[in-house]
């Protein structure tokens, strides 16, 4: 039998051991974060106009901004093409990712005029968000009609998300649909509505509601949307301490699934400048000790 001189024993240990190290670093590297923090125009800076909006992000740190429609930024679908570059141009000379628009499209109605409506709102929500270099534009359903089937308003919701879902392809954006409104927001009748829909450019803004846990878990509800998730809106993350929410887990399933997007911070309460300012560094203080389990 053959025995290891003392160096090629400890040569041997050393390349076992750094090989143990090299493993434990891309262990770690594929545990890290690929997302970012981002900002919804609802409602922290709805009175702030785009110049506002794109200096604080610039000096908070966050990544990128979805424009919830009708707020003063006025980034709508009413700009005339040149008014589109100019906008592009702020976001690019700021440094800061022009995310999308969230609109308020919804296609539940009972109505079929209305859905047609809401539908061709989508459209030039999705010309617009092209037009400034965006990913996506933000929809929704509002619940279901009273006294209407549940499963056949999923899937006239769907066949409406279908529809502006093959406007989004060709205009080279995406379509994410919130998770959001009585019945349509447990994620069960979330993933309903897409399979209804079943078209590559449609997903879903996982949108932290209350609605997601079971158990004190969001993991379960996660699982069945997890292949559907482009976009997420995150609220009080002071919630996670209350055990109002789970975003220590949520922060964890979004890395494990290799998210790699935004979770856009959308909170209910408006500040002027200053107070949003000093609100967003906390925020992003809090949202960084989260994301790292």
């Amino acid at each position: 039998m053959s025995t290891l001189s003392r160096r090629s024993f400890l040569a041997t240990g050393a390349v076992a051991a750094s090989g143990s190290l090299w493993s434990g670093l891309a262990q770690g590297a594929e545990d890290a974060a690929k997302f970012k923090l981002g900002l919804v125009t609802y409602n922290v800076p709805k009175d702030w106009d785009l110049p506002t909006i794109l200096k604080v992000c610039q000096e908070v740190g966050i990544a990128a901004v979805e424009c919830r429609t009708t707020h003063k930024h006025g980034v709508e679908c009413s700009l005339t093409a040149q008014q589109r570059k100019d906008v592009k141009k702020q976001f690019a000379d700021a440094g800061v990712v022009f995310w999308g628009c969230g609109s308020v499209c919804e296609f539940h109605s009972a109505d079929p005029a209305v859905v047609k409506k809401n539908i061709e709102d989508c459209k030039a929500f999705a010309q617009l968000v092209h037009d400034i270099g965006g990913t996506g534009v933000k929809v929704r359903p509002n619940g279901v009609p009273k006294g209407a089937d549940e499963q056949k308003t999923f899937e006239q919701i769907g066949a409406a998300l279908r529809e502006c879902g093959k406007a989004a392809d060709e205009a080279g954006v995406e379509i994410w649909v919130e998770v959001h409104g009585a019945i349509t927001q447990l994620p069960k009748n979330m993933k309903a509505i897409m399979e209804a829909c079943g078209h590559k450019k449609v997903g879903v803004t996982w949108n932290s509601n209350g609605t997601d846990i079971t158990n004190k878990s969001v993991a379960a509800g996660f699982e069945l949307l997890k292949p559907y998730i482009k976009s997420c809106h995150i609220n009080d993350l002071t919630n996670d301490a209350k055990g109002a929410y789970p975003y220590r887990e949520l922060f964890k399933l979004l890395r494990g699934s290799g998210y790699d997007r935004y979770t856009l911070c959308e909170v209910g309460t408006a500040y002027d400048v200053e107070k949003g300012t000093a609100f967003l560094k906390g925020y992003k203080k809090l949202w960084e000790e989260l994301v790292k389990g």
